[in-house]
This record gives structure tokens, sequence and C-alpha cells, in this order.
């Protein structure tokens, strides 16, 4: 039996179709669910990475997308970030770079075990990726 996420980060994309191609070429998540809304956009998404997912859609001015900020609105910065478990850090850091995210602190060991490195995506949003798995590696 697979296990599941029970928390699950949500974004929003001002150009979600092109968000979830990107996000899946690049770091490699498979589509789930997509539900198309009006006009182009993305109503809801799901995205899933192994036995993890984040839920995207297209900004909107709905109650919960009245609270959401892009990046570019914040002046480039976040106010959280997303750490991916990956299995290979050195072979998906080649990969991202070549395909155009923007690498903003480099892959590099870390104190804590495994290695890590941070980028934007399309978007602006920070993204963590690395080595170290927190459910079965011990801290230190």
């Amino acid at each position: 039996m697979r296990a599941t996420a029970t928390i699950i980060p949500t974004m929003r994309y001002r150009d979600a179709p092109g968000a979830i191609a990107w996000l899946c070429d690049v770091f490699g998540f498979e589509k789930h669910l997509v539900v198309p809304g009006e006009d182009g956009t993305i109503a809801h998404a799901q995205l899933t990475r192994g036995n993890s997912m984040i839920m995207l859609g297209s900004i909107n001015d709905s109650q919960f997308g009245q609270l959401m900020r892009q990046p570019e609105e914040i002046g480039g910065g976040a106010t959280q970030s997303i750490y991916v478990v990956v299995p290979d850090i050195d072979a998906h850091h080649a990969h991202a770079k070549a395909a155009g995210a923007e690498i903003v602190i480099d892959l590099a060991a870390q104190d804590y075990g495994g290695k890590l490195y941070t980028c934007r995506d399309p978007e602006g949003h920070v993204w963590n990726f690395g080595s170290y798995d927190p459910w079965t590696e011990p801290a230190g």
C-alpha cells in the first residue's frame, strides 16, 4: 500500500498550464489530475512525485486567491518554500540547471547530511531539492 502525504502545498501561477508542463519536465512531477478552467486557465491541478503531491491553479480573484501573492508582488521573496527529496541529487541538479531553472543556492553538502540546492521556477517560486531524507536518515 502506498503511503499518502497529508500535508499538500498549494500554489498559484499566472501561466498554470505552462507551469504544469515545466514542473513535470524539469522537476519530475507527474500529472495526477488537471481540471481546465475558462480561457485556458487551470481551475485545479494535482501533481505527484513519488508519494508526494502539490496542488496548483491559475491566479484568480476568489476568496483564497486574494490571500495569495506571487513572488514578484513581494519583491521576489518568498514566505515559504518546498523541500523535495530526490534520490540522485547530482543528476536532478544538472537537469534543472540545463533546463533553465534559476539556481539561487548551488548544490552543496549539508552539515546535517546529504546535498541540497535551491532554485526558482519560471514564476519565481522557491524550491529546495536534496538527497537528505529526514524520514529515513538521522540528522547529523
